[in-house]
């Protein structure tokens, strides 16, 4: 009871949900790829730029890596990640039809790709069941109480146990801007906190 009210008042707080992402297969993976320890407000940017300049699988295949990294020179590890997304355009270009793939086993094929990336683009683009763990998932859900867990890829499987699957593929963009805008990771703003009421923060 106590999972699904929390999920209740996400839901009641972000009733659009994540309704700003680009939910285009390619443009998800690369921005998750670019996403990966780097924060959001560097991420989005970044990747509109990148996607200005390389527009699509073919031209992101074909880019110079210098430029690429000049382009992606904000976010952390910009070097390993232009090296990365090149070989991943290479590869969706050359085995998959230009086509990012739609499974887990296929996706985390690709170089740089782990579970969290693979969800994404499996929930977001595809809109599969899944749940996505990133670091906002990773911590709210432990904060509140939902997991008790150390790693995102327990996470992922501990929330499958507890959060009714029609909601999986909801969870990621609620508690990204639950954890962005409230329950933040430092300094989170309890104070005006729709949980203030179930957190165990508070109890």
């Amino acid at each position: 009871m106590y999972v699904e009210n929390v999920i209740s008042r996400l839901k009641e707080l972000y009733p659009n949900g994540y309704f700003h992402i680009n939910r285009d297969p390619f443009y998800l993976l690369i921005s998750t790829v670019l996403s990966q320890r780097t924060r959001d407000d560097v991420t989005i940017p970044a990747t509109q730029k990148l996607f200005s300049v390389f527009a699509t699988v073919e031209e992101m295949a074909g880019a110079d890596v210098d430029e690429v990294q000049e382009l992606i020179r904000n976010v952390g590890f910009y070097r390993v990640k232009a090296r990365r997304i090149i070989e991943i355009s290479r590869i969706i270009l050359q085995d998959y039809d230009g086509l990012v793939p739609d499974s887990m086993d296929e996706l985390l094929k690709l170089p740089g790709v782990g579970r969290k990336t693979a969800n994404c683009v499996l929930g977001y683009a595809y809109e599969q069941d899944v749940i996505a763990v990133d670091t906002h998932v990773h911590r709210i859900s432990n904060r509140m109480g939902l997991v008790e867990t150390s790693e995102p890829d327990e996470t992922e499987k501990e929330l499958e146990k507890v959060i009714s699957k029609q909601d999986w593929k909801d969870i990621n963009g609620l508690m990204v801007l639950f954890g962005q805008n409230v329950c933040r990771p430092v300094g989170p703003k309890c104070d005006e906190c729709i949980m203030d009421d179930i957190c165990p923060r508070f109890i």
